[in-house]
């Protein structure tokens, strides 16, 4: 039984960003980041399609996320971006991960699990994370050649990478960006002051990506941009990028309002004239912002902008259609193009005060992905 509520995801659209992207980047490799479900496009399809683009690893936050990739047949190297529990080195181990390392105890951990569960086998290459500025993860600039050098002298470990993530990359001009680079840049050369060798240099997310070729080194890493989201919006940078979400429902219910009444919890939007309005049920538990018609939210039935009002509820939000011929069943696009028009994650984030990446990564895994696109065969 089908809900009349889908997101829709065109996988030729990632696979085409991820072209785009390696352009931008072409002496390094395209790290494709399919964590939190691949930014609520779902992450086995999304890997995929990334890779038929061009990418050749794959990023993840959690163990678990790797395993499933794993599951699903996926043979590329899976970065997990911090460092595992120590109760999950093992299954990390098994299922081939690239595990992030930036303390003692995990570097101690990832060698007993490599020793544990690879005797036989090569070195487990692992990459260790440099904490240039953002100051959430990673190992302090100081500290970071002597555990690099543990990780060195461990025979049961490789060190296959060294990476460092930009804090603000995204906001063109900001002066962390070129001191986050240059303290990266400075443990780098340590390193080759004390003859440790990596396999692997890498300092951009998307943004970084776009707009700062000096972070390119030997390894981009992609998110919000592999799903046609610009990272830098006005920037142009991501001009190029094509949406691959869009968000569909239909018309359930058209009524009638009379002048001075209200609609939704705690009549927080009133008519002051007869209006007509039309239910759509999709709500916050699917991942709409309960405030977004509050904002000034609109959606397209028609080919035509219809403002949300009131407040969104739990499972239907409420559409003023007043002066327009509106039945049920009639098509509603929530994010994405409909005639000539079009309303996009960016347009939500900048509504309701937040980023693109929460919005599509917020819908809830009771609305049904389908997949479009020559990639979706291999989805």
């Amino acid at each position: 039984m089908p809900r009349h509520a889908t997101i829709e995801v065109d996988l030729d659209a990632i696979a085409a960003n991820a072209a785009v992207l390696r352009r931008v980047a072409p002496y390094a490799e395209l790290c494709a980041v399919v964590k939190a479900d691949g930014y609520g496009h779902g992450a086995v399809p999304s890997a995929r399609a990334a890779l038929a683009g061009g990418a050749t690893w794959l990023a993840v936050a959690l163990v678990e996320e790797g395993i499933a990739l794993r599951e699903a047949g996926l043979d590329a190297p899976i970065l997990v971006l911090s460092q595992p529990p120590e109760d999950s080195m093992a299954d990390a181990f098994d299922a081939r991960l690239v595990p992030t390392l930036y303390t003692r105890e995990g570097i101690a951990a990832a060698g007993a699990a490599a020793g544990a569960g690879g005797a036989d086998g090569p070195p487990w290459s692992v990459h260790l994370k440099v904490d240039t500025g953002m100051h959430r993860v990673g190992a302090d600039v100081a500290d970071a050649v002597e555990l690099a050098g543990l990780i060195d002298r461990c025979d049961e470990l490789h060190l296959g990478g060294v990476f460092t993530h930009l804090a603000c990359a995204d906001e063109p001009g900001h002066p962390l960006t070129v001191l986050q680079l240059s303290r990266f840049e400075s443990v780098l050369q340590q390193l080759q002051a004390a003859a440790i060798q990596t396999d692997s240099v890498h300092a951009a997310n998307s943004a970084g990506l776009l707009l700062h070729s000096r972070s390119h080194g030997d390894m981009v890493r992609a998110g919000i941009a592999l799903y046609g989201i610009d990272p830098v919006p006005g920037s142009g940078a991501g001009d190029e990028l094509v949406p691959a979400l869009s968000l569909r429902s239909e018309v359930t219910f058209v009524r009638s309002v009379p002048a001075g009444d209200g609609v939704s919890y705690g009549m927080r939007h009133l008519f002051d004239r007869p209006a007509t309005v039309a239910v759509v049920p999709l709500g916050y538990a699917d991942g709409v912002p309960r405030n977004l018609g509050l904002s000034g939210g609109e959606v397209l039935i028609g080919g035509e902008r219809h403002p949300i009002r009131g407040v969104v509820t739990m499972d239907q939000l409420i559409v003023e259609t007043t002066g327009s011929s509106v039945s049920p069943g009639d098509e509603v696009v929530l994010i994405g193009a409909q005639g000539d028009q079009v309303v996009t994650a960016q347009e939500w984030a900048w509504l309701t005060g937040t980023i693109p990446y929460e919005i599509v990564c917020g819908f809830s895994a009771r609305l049904p992905r389908r997949y479009s696109g020559a990639a979706a065969g291999r989805a």
